[in-house]
């Protein structure tokens, strides 16, 4: 119960959403921790689409309030927590954490399945991950459409320490949040569309626009016509909202949606 306090007590809060206040050593900690004490730790992640989905989704929104850890992913979000008078510190994006994961996981013999994308994509990535890291258990991977019923059974029999979900907001977290207590795995953690970048199936672009805040506009060039309504349109509309809130709600309740919970005291 404190340890809950003192993340809610650490957390940024923006549009009503929780956003904990986490560097990726912190993060990862966490994932050691849940694994050897087997206490269930999910693990959830909001950009600037995010906040717009929710916005307009309400049992997304309410995922978000429960869950467990919820950290900042895009550099939208960290904007708007500097424009409420807020300190998110550190935005890890999913390409930034997977290698620091793959060496803690083949460090501490902690093993993933990779669940998520497509056939292409999660094949890939799979197998990109144990080129770059010897020893790295993966365990399995299944894409992200044919997910029937039996699924959670396969991910049980074969006892992974870690599950990553990548199908996309709110599918993923939807879909988390519908078979976590089935699920025996100890972290289940959203990752997006991680796996086309792992598997260098969309490129994530050079080195200095990523470190600058630019990711999304790698993203936008790579694929123009599915993503043109998320950052060009989607991007202001956020910012925008968050202004908005943030001018009507005092000074004490910074980041907090009218009508919705404050930040703890």
């Amino acid at each position: 119960m404190q340890s809950i306090r003192r993340r809610r007590e650490s957390a940024t809060y923006l549009l009503g959403v929780r956003i904990d206040g986490l560097r990726l050593p912190e993060l990862l900690d966490r994932v050691v921790r849940s694994v050897e004490t087997g206490r269930k730790e999910t693990i959830l992640y909001v950009n600037a689409h995010c906040m717009n989905v929710q916005h307009r989704d309400p049992a997304y929104r309410a995922i978000l309030a429960d869950v467990d850890t919820v950290y900042c992913d895009g550099m939208g979000v960290a904007l708007a927590a500097r424009m409420t008078g807020q300190t998110i510190p550190q935005r890890m994006t999913g390409a930034d954490w997977i290698e620091d994961l793959c060496r803690l996981a083949a460090a501490r013999n902690l093993s993933l399945y990779l669940l998520g994308g497509t056939s292409e994509a999660v094949h890939g990535a799979a197998a990109a991950l144990r080129r770059r890291h010897s020893g790295l258990q993966i365990v399995g991977e299944h894409d992200g459409y044919d997910v029937g019923p039996d699924l959670v059974n396969e991910i049980n029999e074969l006892h992974p320490d870690i599950v990553l979900v990548g199908m996309g907001v709110p599918r993923q977290e939807k879909w988390i949040v519908r078979n976590r207590s089935q699920l025996d795995t100890p972290v289940v953690w959203a990752v997006g569309g991680l796996f086309d970048f792992v598997s260098g199936r969309v490129p994530r672009g050079p080195k200095w626009m990523t470190e600058h805040g630019l990711e999304w506009l790698c993203r936008l060039v790579a694929e123009p016509r599915r993503l043109w309504r998320r950052y060009l349109l989607g991007n202001p509309r956020f910012l925008w909202h968050v202004l908005v809130t943030h001018a009507t709600v005092p000074a004490d309740r910074p980041g907090v949606l009218p009508g919705t919970a404050a930040p703890p005291p």
